[in-house]
């Protein structure tokens, strides 16, 4: 994720460390998420983290509650607002379109958040986020409880239309050499999930507690070859759908 909002706060400013340089921003994810905002003189960023994703062309608020996650922000990045997503501190229509880049599922009350993205957002709301009913994964034959964390954790698609009205959903394919170390990143880089620092960056690693059982076996299956004989189609994709969803909707 992007960032945290809501109550996670606490758990970023542990977790977050060295989270800009391994949470650098995707340019073909961010094209999408650009075009999905239009042409936004203001935008509001909500659970903004490092500031990935805020587009330079709009002037950008952010709001993060994390003080090390702001603290990693750049010299250039927009000026944030330590604040949750569920108690915005800005007037009704305030801005003209508001993002939240992989951090809903962070927040404490995520209708409640949705609902104060609405009350200051005059245009298009747009979120990244998982659809939970995917299970296409391949890191969830080595870590089940992926699936189970994904249930608990993130809000059905459906729901959105409850939530905000008017929206549309559209995939996010993952590129192969994806920029930004979210969970699915490095779908056809296994490797990488070896590597104690990448999972650093990664909450659903902090939420599974002990895995090395489960990657001792991945690592296995990589020294032999089975991982590659079991999931040879991956290696001729340049992108794939790991589940990653856009939420747009429309103007209030």
């Amino acid at each position: 994720m992007a960032g945290v909002s809501g109550g996670s706060g606490t758990k970023y400013d542990t977790i977050g460390v060295d989270y800009a340089q391994l949470r650098k921003a995707d340019r073909r994810i961010g094209v999408l998420i650009e075009d999905a905002l239009g042409s936004a003189g203001t935008v509001l960023n909500v659970g903004a983290g490092a500031g990935s994703y805020e587009p330079r062309r709009s002037r950008v608020t952010a709001v993060e509650p994390s003080a090390h996650m702001i603290a990693q922000r750049p010299a250039d990045a927009a000026g944030v607002v330590q604040a949750r997503a569920e108690y915005l501190p800005f007037a009704d229509d305030a801005f003209d379109a508001a993002m939240a880049v992989l951090t809903v599922h962070h927040w404490s009350d995520l209708p409640l958040g949705l609902t104060e993205m609405r009350r200051v957002t005059r245009g298009p709301i747009v979120i990244l986020t998982f659809d939970p009913e995917f299970h296409g994964f391949w890191l969830h034959d080595y870590l089940p409880g992926l699936a189970a964390l994904d249930d608990e954790q993130m809000p059905r698609m459906h729901d959105y239309g409850k939530w905000l009205t008017d929206v549309e959903i559209k995939p996010v394919p993952v590129p192969h050499d994806c920029a930004d170390g979210f969970l699915c990143a490095y779908w056809r880089r296994p490797q990488a999930y070896l590597d104690e620092r990448i999972r650093a960056a990664i909450s659903s690693f902090w939420a599974l507690g002990d895995i090395s059982t489960q990657l001792d076996r991945l690592a296995r299956d990589l020294a032999s070859g089975v991982w590659e004989q079991r999931y040879a189609d991956l290696l001729t994709f340049s992108e794939l759908d790991c589940g990653y969803r856009l939420v747009i909707a429309g103007a209030a």
